[in-house]
């Protein structure tokens, strides 16, 4: 009715299945200050409303009762109600009604424009402040997973491949010095530079993935979890439903000494795909998840859980069974992926207390 730019308000959306998850999302709508601010917006209108509707029609009787005298009434019921009025007051009296009433009306209809502006811009207001909160929390949230990520790859390198990189020079070169000599130990030093560089270039793979894995622009987040559980040392069980109309998804994955059937489970096909950063965003994070667990936990099976819920809200668990404690500590792989959730606009939750389970789940919004 103002014009003003007021994002519509909504539901809440449910973040977990069944009558708990509703009963969720209803107290989060209950602690909505912007709904309350509608609430009270709607009662004031509500009582200025009737108060014009009283006004109104009082302004249509000062309007009869001004011409009063043309019929032969000695008195007749003044414009706001009480007692009985003569007929030769009348015309004034119902001037001053009708121009009294017109007042009221315009009056009171630009008290409940500023009282709905109060309330309602007030809303508006706070709701700009907190997408610049939300996109400055992001923006540093970008920035700190982009250095966790630097650091990690710096670490890998400087731990991994450049020493392998480096031992297979020094083994080449002792190989080179004994070719002449003693060709037989040229010939084992030479398959072992060659052990070292096929094991380099793996670990480069592997680093590779850890910065972009291609399956997941391929063939999307269902295959590339499946693969990224075929590698875990821990075996992993995959429950990916990515429709959430007909619960459609994979089940199955899982590597090591034993691991789980794959399968299919529900039609998947002609589900859209998520927004390609949600599905980057909760991808590593599980493969974060997965490598913490297989590292530190001492798990002996993991558990992933992905769905992409009402509202188009990418959601995830990873559980595992181990022992336990794990702790958000800056610049470690928790903190990565708090941060890359964070910047994806997402929200991030670890429980994990000492003697296990650990559980963490992570809701990204996907690109409309």
């Amino acid at each position: 009715l103002y014009r003003v730019p007021n994002a519509p308000l909504r539901l809440q959306p449910r973040d977990r299945p069944g009558f708990g998850g509703w009963l969720r999302a209803l107290g989060r709508q209950a602690i909505d200050g912007r709904m309350w601010r509608a609430v009270a917006n709607f009662a004031i209108t509500a009582v200025l409303g009737f108060v014009v509707l009283r006004l109104f029609w009082a302004l249509l009787w000062s309007m009869i009762i001004a011409f009063a005298p043309l019929t032969s009434a000695e008195t007749i019921v003044g414009p706001f109600g009480g007692g009985q009025i003569p007929v030769s007051w009348a015309p004034v009296i119902g001037i001053l009604g009708a121009l009294a009433s017109a007042a009221g009306i315009i009056g009171l209809a630009l008290l409940a424009r500023t009282l709905a502006l109060a309330i309602v811009a007030r809303a508006r207001e706070v709701e700009l402040t907190e997408r610049v909160r939300a996109s400055t929390a992001q923006r540093e949230g970008a920035v700190r997973a982009a250095d966790v990520e630097r650091t990690r790859i710096e670490r890998d390198l400087h731990d991994g491949v450049q020493p392998r990189l480096v031992s297979v020079g020094m083994t080449l070169g002792l190989a080179q010095q004994k070719i002449d000599t003693d060709p037989d130990a040229a010939k084992e030093l030479i398959s072992e530079a060659h052990t070292s560089t096929k094991a380099a270039i793996t670990e480069l793979r592997q680093l590779a993935r850890g910065i972009h894995a291609s399956v997941l622009d391929d063939r999307g987040l269902d295959a590339a979890l499946s693969a990224l559980a075929s590698r875990s040392p821990i075996p992993v069980q995959l429950d990916v439903r990515m429709d959430p109309s007909t619960g459609s998804g994979t089940q199955g994955g899982g590597a090591g000494t034993q691991g789980y059937g794959s399968g299919t489970q529900g039609g998947g096909a002609g589900a859209s795909r998520p927004g390609r950063d949600a599905e980057a965003a909760v991808y590593f994070s599980i493969a974060e998840s997965l490598t913490n667990a297989a590292k530190h936990s001492r798990a002996s099976e993991a558990r992933v859980t992905v769905r992409l819920r009402e509202g188009n809200v990418l959601w995830a668990r990873v559980e595992d069974n181990g022992m336990g404690g794990a702790q958000v500590i800056p610049g470690g792989g928790l903190d990565g992926i708090a941060n890359r959730i964070l910047a994806a606009g997402g929200t991030f939750r670890l429980d994990s207390p000492q003697g296990g389970p650990t559980s963490l789940e992570v809701n990204v919004p996907c690109a409309s």
